[in-house]
């Protein structure tokens, strides 16, 4: 099955890029496209919609303002020219962060998040919170409150300059804080930085290479002033079968 897919832009050109680029992915139907986040909604209410490209700096309604106004039921890929809406736009748990001028190679990288996702087999019903009380895990200010993140969830790590984005199986947690401090709260044994700007757990590794890990189907890379400590741990047997 398509994925139905809405392009919000007010730059015809920009617009033009993006729906050329649909026409060419065979799991993409282009269903509208729009010089408005206002048309938009009136798109959304007539018929369901999969997959936005939406622009930030529009007029009336930011692309910003759109999702927190309406909060689609779509997967989001933000389309701009403005680079300081990135950390944001992680905020608002969109599927990626395109920066005009848009390359093919680039959006179909973009594109490929989604469907892996829209393809994925249901995972097992997590147990509740109230029954995991005994797990390891973390609290971490996020969205004006502390959240718990079990250990066992962490696929990844990643640094945002004074923010950390956890990413966990179908969500993520992004955290006023520094990756450092979440180096030395975690447990040496179980997790590993193999970057300034990543942290992995070592159970969660799929393969590695000299200069990158997989972690959920996701390729991370090592560190230069890392690659010694890394990669003799990952050659050990005893980390590997831990």
């Amino acid at each position: 099955m398509k994925l139905k897919c809405l392009v919000i832009d007010d730059e015809p050109l920009a617009r033009e890029v993006i729906t050329s680029h649909i026409q060419k992915i065979d799991g993409l139907e282009l269903v509208a496209e729009c010089d408005n986040a206002l048309k938009a909604f009136e798109w959304l209410k007539k018929e369901p919609i999969d997959l936005l490209f939406l622009d930030i700096q529009m007029p009336k309604l930011t692309g910003i303002e759109f999702i927190k106004v309406l909060n689609p039921n779509a997967q989001i890929i933000f389309t701009t020219a403005y680079r300081e809406y990135a950390l944001e736009s992680y905020e608002l748990n969109v599927a990626d962060y395109l920066l005009k001028p848009i390359s093919f190679n680039r959006f179909l990288k973009a594109v490929n998040k989604v469907l892996h996702v829209q393809q994925e087999e249901p995972q097992p019903a997590q147990e509740p919170d109230a029954l995991r009380t005994d797990e390891p895990h973390i609290f971490l200010k996020a969205d004006r409150k502390m959240v718990k993140v079990y250990l066992k969830d962490i696929l990844y790590i990643e640094s945002l300059k004074d923010y950390v984005r956890i990413k966990l199986q179908g969500k993520e947690v992004i955290s006023l804080q520094k990756i450092s401090f979440l180096e030395e709260k975690l447990p040496e044994d179980c997790f590993m930085r193999v970057h300034r700007s990543f942290i992995v757990p070592l159970k969660k590794i799929e393969a590695f290479s000299n200069n990158a890990i997989e972690v959920n189907g996701v390729e991370i890379p090592i560190g230069r002033n890392y690659k010694d400590k890394v990669l003799e741990q990952l050659n050990s047997s005893k980390s590997i079968l831990g």
